[in-house]
């Protein structure tokens, strides 16, 4: 096969390529049209590197050549057929998802040992459900994310700047944007048209969504109310009173669908002192910015601070910390992000302003007892120096270079 030009990303191949050639499926996840399949074609060009005897076969479900690939005894045919004995074999299959019962298939092959088994999928489902029924212990997810502050930067040729901190909240980090430029409106439309292939083929069919306004609607308020606390009866109640009606149940449901196509994450709140869980309040934030203006619209003067909030909160995932908001009596620390034993925790504020700005941020993070790293980040302040008391403030383009 051809493998397209791309522009590496080593962060993430870094972390599969020590799997390759090991007897464990590899399943990349992540939002569609993240990047997902480049990272396959990374890997692939990685093996043919190494051993350029390798054969190498591929399965895109998104391409006419494989819709005849519909269901499992389908994909073991095609395998079976294309597997060259004597030979080391590896197996890709690109949005694995849409054939049915793939994973009865996979346990086949995975069980005669004929191929290495690297995938992805664009929902959660594949791994809570089909996979972990069939194949628990027998797989490693890696999670894949629109591209990074940093990623952003090489793929569209920027210096790090508060100017290019301010195009990627505009803009966001869908890597095909770098075909289209950052200009005028062309991105926004070719958004759109992710959108509504995100909310059709990943949401809407696969879930079998009956009211797709309702669900739209959801949508529509979660890119307005980025970094507020949610709750199901709160979101029912705002929506009768727009003259939708929508049960706090329901709301739950279309939540956690939208959540399964990786479109948005939930952050939960715990209790600092013993990270105790709450039941109720979370927040939720977009895995692309660009998405989410996409729908919305953006004014800077309006939607900054929550752009803000949640690119911080996608920095913290990216580098794969589970991220909570955090509360400290009746204060709240906007994250506390936790890895390997380690916690961060973070302040996000659009300016400091004033004394009472500083006076909030700084003091929520002064209350905290422990030694580990704490942060204050705005968008582009000069007022106080790089520390304070211990605690650190980074204007934004600053803390997404960061590597936590």
């Amino acid at each position: 096969m051809n493998i397209p030009t791309y522009i590496e990303r080593p962060y993430y191949t870094k972390k599969i390529t020590p799997f390759l050639g090991k007897q464990i499926i590899k399943v990349l996840t992540g939002q569609r049209r993240v990047g997902k399949s480049y990272i396959l074609f990374q890997l692939m060009d990685s093996i043919m590197a190494k051993n350029s005897n390798a054969n190498i076969i591929y399965i895109n479900c998104e391409l006419e050549q494989f819709f005849s690939i519909k269901n499992h005894d389908d994909l073991l045919l095609y395998v079976k057929q294309n597997i060259k004995l004597g030979r080391e074999n590896y197996l890709f299959i690109d949005e694995i998802q849409e054939i049915e019962s793939f994973e009865l298939a996979i346990r086949s092959l995975f069980a005669e040992n004929i191929c290495d088994i690297i995938c992805t999928g664009s929902n959660a489902n594949m791994l809570s459900g089909e996979l972990a029924t069939y194949l628990s212990g027998r797989y490693i997810e890696f999670n894949i994310h629109s591209l990074s502050y940093k990623e952003f930067l090489q793929f569209h040729k920027l210096q790090k700047s508060p100017e290019s901190a301010v195009k990627f909240l505009q803009y966001g980090g869908m890597p095909y944007l770098v075909q289209i430029g950052l200009t005028d409106q062309m991105p926004f439309e070719y958004l759109r048209n992710v959108y509504a292939t995100i909310l059709l083929r990943d949401v809407v069919s696969r879930e079998n969504i009956r009211n797709v306004a309702f669900l739209e609607n959801l949508i529509q308020y979660i890119a307005g109310n980025i970094g507020n606390l949610f709750s199901a009866n709160n979101i029912s109640r705002y929506l009768k009173s727009q003259r939708v009606s929508m049960s706090p149940q329901l709301v739950i449901n279309y939540l956690k669908v939208l959540t399964n196509a990786f479109f948005i994450h939930k952050a939960v709140r715990t209790n600092i002192e013993g990270l105790k869980i709450f039941e109720i309040g979370e927040k939720y934030y977009f895995e692309d910015l660009g998405l989410r203006n996409a729908l919305w619209g953006h004014s800077q003067k309006m939607d900054n601070n929550q752009l803000l909030e949640n690119a911080v909160f996608l920095h913290l995932m990216q580098q794969d910390f589970k991220v909570f908001v955090g509360q400290l009596g009746t204060q709240e620390i906007d994250f506390v992000a936790e890895k390997n034993g380690v916690r961060v925790y973070v302040q996000v504020c659009l300016q400091l302003s004033n004394e009472k700005t500083i006076n909030r941020e700084f003091g929520n993070l002064l209350m905290i007892k422990d030694n580990f790293p704490k942060y204050v980040v705005s968008l582009n302040d000069t007022l106080i120096g790089n520390n304070y008391k211990g605690i650190i403030h980074l204007n934004l383009h600053d803390f997404l270079m960061l590597e936590l």
